[in-house]
């Protein structure tokens, strides 16, 4: 049974910092056999993309608004993933999820909501202005 527990969040003013963090057990092929991704839902909106890192690691991709911002890493041993976020904005206020994709192309990005089978339960970053 795979399991994501994140932490991290919590209340920062604009231009603050945040690292979100993604804890996962139960990995039958540990990180490698995973795609990993951050996706966030703001209030009254629907659950967004953020960013992806691949299977293999060596790729990774981010939503435009927070392109130069956040930054996606994973922690192999640890089975960690994390999501540091530089220069925050109001706008980036949202719960935010970590997200595993068993299998698929090595080096591929996984974009879509659908395409992940495990999810944390969130957690919340406000950010103030």
């Amino acid at each position: 049974q795979v399991q994501l527990v994140e932490s991290g969040g919590g209340l920062v003013q604009a231009g603050g910092s945040l690292r979100l963090s993604c804890a996962a057990s139960g990995l039958t092929f540990g990180s490698y056999g995973m795609g990993w991704g951050w996706f966030r839902q703001a209030p009254g909106k629907e659950r967004e993309f953020v960013a992806a890192v691949s299977r293999s690691g060596a790729t990774t991709d981010y939503i435009d608004s927070v392109k130069g911002r956040f930054t996606i890493s994973r922690n192999v041993d640890k089975n960690t993933l994390y999501l540091q976020m530089n220069s925050l904005k109001p706008e980036d206020t949202a719960v935010y999820y970590c997200a595993a994709a068993p299998g698929g192309p090595y080096n591929s990005i996984r974009y879509s909501s659908r395409e992940y089978d495990y999810w944390g339960q969130g957690t919340q970053v406000t950010v103030s202005s």
